[in-house]
């Protein structure tokens, strides 16, 4: 799918439009708003790195300034080390030297109608609430969620009988965004419209803060792009998700 990157949203010739903030989300995240939860390489003075990752117990991601210039790649290979591994977006062939250990296509989606609104029966969730949170996540397998990624932004959750049983919540934060995350429902409540409420909800406080909400999905998973579609998001992109490995001999200091 080509993308206007002036407006998020369309069609036309990406080498012909200066890039969109969504196009390198981790990295717009890692170097704004989530910067302290950014990992740099040793010797990268501030403000220099070109690579950057979250801190592992926060988020899996990492993220290049450039993955057009070698620079950001020989500032990853020292930030992950010897065959050390990385979790990329937007990344198709990386360079010589580097293995692609897995790779999965994705989908982008915009708000572009989504009907907002605060759901009375959700509740803030926070670190207490992580082993249940975990728990559901490991039962559904929305997307990665780790121990802390709860303190990258708002997670809100549904209970019934004291069990939480549906969640979702914001992830990652370019300028101007914010990505609805780890939508997920317990099997036996589905079809309750639970998943939808809450990233109403979610959604309604991310345009509180003057921002728009996005989100991501595996491009297999066609019903969920097209439950989105239906409540107002609108694909924008395909970008996909890699999963990447270091070539050995890596040097341990920043060139």
């Amino acid at each position: 799918m080509s993308t206007n990157t002036n407006t998020g949203v369309g069609t036309g010739t990406r080498a012909a439009l200066s890039p969109h903030v969504l196009d390198n989300v981790a990295w717009a995240s890692l170097s704004g708003a989530h910067s302290a939860f950014a990992e740099h390489p040793r010797g990268a003075p501030a403000g220099t790195s070109r690579a950057a990752r979250y801190d592992p117990v926060v988020a899996p991601f990492a993220a290049l300034a450039d993955p057009a210039d070698p620079r950001s790649w020989a500032d990853l290979a020292v930030l992950v080390g010897a065959g050390g591994t990385a979790a990329l977006s937007g990344v198709l062939t990386p360079p010589e030297g580097w293995e692609t250990v897995g790779s999965v296509e994705g989908v982008q989606l915009v708000d572009t109608s989504l009907r907002a609104g605060h759901a009375r029966e959700a509740r803030r969730l926070g670190p207490a609430d992580v082993p249940e949170m975990l728990a559901l996540i490991g039962l559904t397998k929305p997307g990665p969620f780790l121990p802390r990624t709860v303190e990258l932004g708002t997670y809100l959750g549904i209970r019934h009988r004291g069990r939480l049983i549906a969640m979702a919540g914001e992830r990652l934060r370019p300028p101007g965004w914010t990505e609805i995350s780890a939508v997920c429902t317990h099997p036996a409540h589905r079809g309750r419209g639970l998943a939808t409420r809450l990233v109403r909800a979610v959604a309604a406080g991310i345009r509180e803060r003057g921002e728009v909400p996005f989100l991501h999905t595996s491009a297999a998973n066609t019903g969920a792009v097209r439950l989105y579609e239906s409540i107002g998001f609108t694909v924008r992109r395909r970008p996909f998700f890699m999963a990447v490995r270091a070539p050995s001999g890596t040097p341990g200091q920043r060139p």
